[in-house]
């Protein structure tokens, strides 16, 4: 009989569920994209329901279910805390102790419960760390026999960081860093003061952070202010926070506002307002000393294991700029990042923690690309369910029988600048679209950056889109010499297609800058040349290389504008359903989903739509 086990991450942000047969990964999902919570942390019951169906499991059928952190060790760690910061923190102890007397002391109690919606069954549960989790989420599905494992996110239990060593089926954790001194807290810091949310805005810094000016007084000023005074850090990369201007450990802020604001002479900058140039070389700032710190921790790393290649995990993971100048460093000769790098790719660790450590089972490896099957794990709708939806909204549309035409022509509608929602197979895993969840542009277009973010995501201006190029044509448009699947890698546009900047440059406004023409292709540039890329090979997603590959034969550019299928605010879709009602709620011109086209400007307008309105609760 076949083993079966089911990793789950819950309770404190991006919930998710996953499930491995035998080891081979079957199925994973974030709570999120089913309950349209975004960053859901509730217990993931449709992700789970979900996974199960997939494999075709009842939840008695299950050998284990493993969750991806200890409970007793973080509670723990919150009273030796309290108790080490006290008095401080009072109200903040107030409010989360109840809640774990309650609750989350008993989590086995509780996640029993949980467990008991999806089904009958007496099945044990297991709890691997935090850490560990992530350690066996990076390294089990990587490419390689052996490498050096570095794990960095805001806290698990105690960790906060650690160094391991992968070889076979067995992984040995060899460092940790400890709460409260924590390179991801470090970062969310950071991302609250300038404006954005925590545990979702961090990207957003690391995207402004370009805008810094690296040369001005201030930003140098803002760096050496962090080095100086909020954070020593070792030469093997491990850090100590001055927790004298953070309030993360016993309070129910970041960092301590007042402190912050004498420290470097400016307040904490309010969401939704304008982005000042103060905030900018602030955001640089942090991004350089993240860098630094990674650099160093990646070092130490390769002394303790002497491997070559090094795999990656952890919310920090997801900083993409740090792991594009990571690789191009050259320190490892190949370096692979678990697409859900964050607490979701936790569920998946989890499940694989037992498996190849608990069980014992060998690991059987796949070099190409890696065991993550392009992290297309979530749900996929038929042709039938998709007609079914259009019919019940009274819907038009055009069915390609030929997928061939349908990409010709949705080729075509790129190249005359229109954006496209483009819905195909299985949901991606991970806060990535990666070609099934997807809007699409024409990278050549100099306003379609402006367009995709004004009106269609709507969201801030200055955030830049990442391109899909075709893998065999990586090195025709930047400076990258091997795949990135996973949009995990920001990386150079090549020389020879950049454009000169104007003099006073560095002086000009943030929208001035942002809207240069810097290369000939505009809407995947970003301001210091850079590009988050996502390539993609023609054996892991068949179809949205034709449709890209149609699009170079009309126009001979083999790469277009891909970003995530949703709004700001709202999860990544899912359904057919999701898909048309953001199509419907934006300026998006198409929509493919699977072998139908939907023109927008054929679709029925709202008082023409019996209750379609009410339905879809559109505006």
């Amino acid at each position: 009989m076949a083993t079966a086990i089911l990793g789950i991450s819950a309770y404190y942000h991006d919930s998710a569920a996953a499930i491995l047969i035998d080891g081979d990964i079957v199925a994973a999902a974030h709570e999120e994209r089913f309950t349209r919570k975004k960053h859901d942390h509730s217990f993931p019951t449709n992700a789970a329901r979900y996974v199960l169906e997939e494999a075709g499991l009842k939840y008695r059928d299950l050998t284990g279910v493993s969750f991806y952190d200890k409970p007793y060790i973080k509670f723990e760690r919150l009273l030796e805390t309290y108790h080490a910061f006290a008095p401080s923190g009072l109200g903040s102890f107030l409010s989360a102790i109840p809640v774990w007397i309650k609750e989350k002391l008993f989590m086995k109690k509780l996640l029993k419960e949980e467990l008991s919606k999806l089904g009958a069954g007496k099945v044990p549960v297991l709890f691997p760390e935090h850490h560990l989790s992530h350690a066996a989420s990076a390294f089990y599905p990587s490419p390689f026999e052996e490498a050096a494992i570095l794990t960095i996110d805001g806290v698990g239990e105690w960790a906060t960081s650690t160094i391991g060593h992968g070889e076979g089926n067995t992984i040995k954790i060899l460092r940790e860093l400890r709460f409260p001194h924590s390179v991801g807290l470090l970062y969310s810091a950071f991302t609250y003061y300038t404006g954005f949310k925590v545990n979702s805005g961090e990207y957003k810094l690391m995207g402004l952070a370009p805008y810094g000016n690296a040369t001005a007084d201030q930003t140098k000023r803002f760096k050496e202010i962090i080095l100086n005074e909020l954070v020593d850090i070792r030469d093997d990369g491990s850090i100590l926070l001055n927790m004298e201007y953070f309030s993360y450990a016993t309070g129910l802020r970041m960092c301590n506002d007042q402190k912050w604001k004498e420290l470097f002479g400016i307040s904490p900058r309010q969401p939704e307002t304008n982005i000042s140039q103060e905030y900018m070389n602030m955001a640089l700032a942090i991004q350089q000393v993240t860098e630094d710190i990674v650099f160093r921790l990646a070092n130490t790393a390769k002394e303790l294991t002497g491997s070559k290649r090094l795999v990656l995990a952890g919310g920090v993971a997801l900083n993409s700029v740090a792991n594009g100048k990571l690789l191009r460093m050259g320190m490892y000769d190949d370096i692979w990042i678990q697409p859900a790098a964050g607490d979701a790719g936790g569920a998946l660790g989890a499940a694989l923690a037992v498996w190849h450590i608990h069980q014992g089972n060998e690991r059987v490896v796949n070099s190409k690309p890696d065991s993550m099957k392009g992290a297309y794990l979530g749900p996929e709708f038929s042709n039938g369910e998709i007609q079914k939806l259009a019919k019940k909204l009274a819907a038009p549309y055009k069915r390609f029988d030929d997928f061939d035409e349908l990409t010709k022509t949705v080729a075509g509608m790129l190249g005359e600048g229109k954006v496209v929602g483009w819905f195909q197979g299985r949901m991606e895993y991970g806060p990535r679209a990666l070609g099934n969840r997807s809007i699409l542009g024409d990278a050549r277009d100099p306003e379609m950056q402006k367009k995709m973010n004004l009106k269609i995501k709507y969201r801030e201006g200055f955030r830049p889109f990442a391109p899909t190029v075709l893998e065999e044509d990586i090195q025709e448009y930047f400076d990258l010499d091997k795949p990135s699947p996973y949009m995990l890698l920001v990386v150079p546009v090549k020389e020879k297609r950049r454009n000169p900047l104007p003099e006073g440059y560095d002086d000009l406004e943030l929208y001035d800058r942002l809207y240069h023409l810097r290369s000939d292709v505009p809407a995947i540039t970003h301001i210091d040349y850079s590009a988050r890329i996502q390539s993609v090979a023609k054996e892991t997603n068949p179809r949205y290389w034709k449709l890209i590959n149609a699009f170079k034969k009309q126009t001979g550019y083999g790469v277009i504008v891909n970003t995530s299928f949703n709004v700001r605010g709202e999860p990544i879709v899912c359904t057919p359903e999701h898909a048309y009602r953001c199509f419907m709620r934006t300026e998006m011109d198409y929509l493919v989903m699977g072998d139908f086209l939907f023109d927008k400007s054929e679709q029925p307008r709202f008082e023409d739509a019996g209750d379609w309105k009410e339905e879809f609760k559109l505006d």
